[in-house]
């Protein structure tokens, strides 16, 4: 599975991005998929995952009630669309796929992230 990650970009805090990741391959819809982030100076962490059918999600203590996590598995493609934006949420998030819930080295498959900037 090759994962490309997009939507990011600069907002300032209190709005709104909606990231997307595209998967390759015809496997897509068994695998749980997740998103995780690093600041700069900082090891990556967890932000949001779901199940292979998006019947069960996680959150982050950090993000929940502000992120939600999604997924169109005709599209193979997984959302994460963030609301109510704060500068500490500044990072690079990836989406990541194969893997159980928050456990970074569960997930067997990684985009190459972008870069999400929130200004004060």
């Amino acid at each position: 599975v090759q994962l490309q990650a997009s939507g990011g970009g600069l907002v300032q805090a209190g709005g709104s991005l909606r990231l997307s990741c595209a998967a390759s391959g015809r496997t897509f819809g068994i695998y749980s998929m997740g998103w995780f982030r690093q600041a700069p100076g900082k090891e990556r962490e967890f932000v949001a995952a779901i199940s292979w059918n998006g019947g069960t999600t996680y959150y982050a203590d950090s993000v929940k009630d502000r992120f939600t996590i999604s997924r169109e598995n005709a599209k193979n493609t997984v959302f994460l669309q963030m609301n109510s934006l704060k500068p500490e949420d500044t990072a690079v998030y990836y989406c990541a796929a194969g893997g159980l819930g928050k456990s970074i080295p569960s997930y067997a498959y990684w985009g190459q992230g972008t870069l999400v900037t929130v200004s004060s």
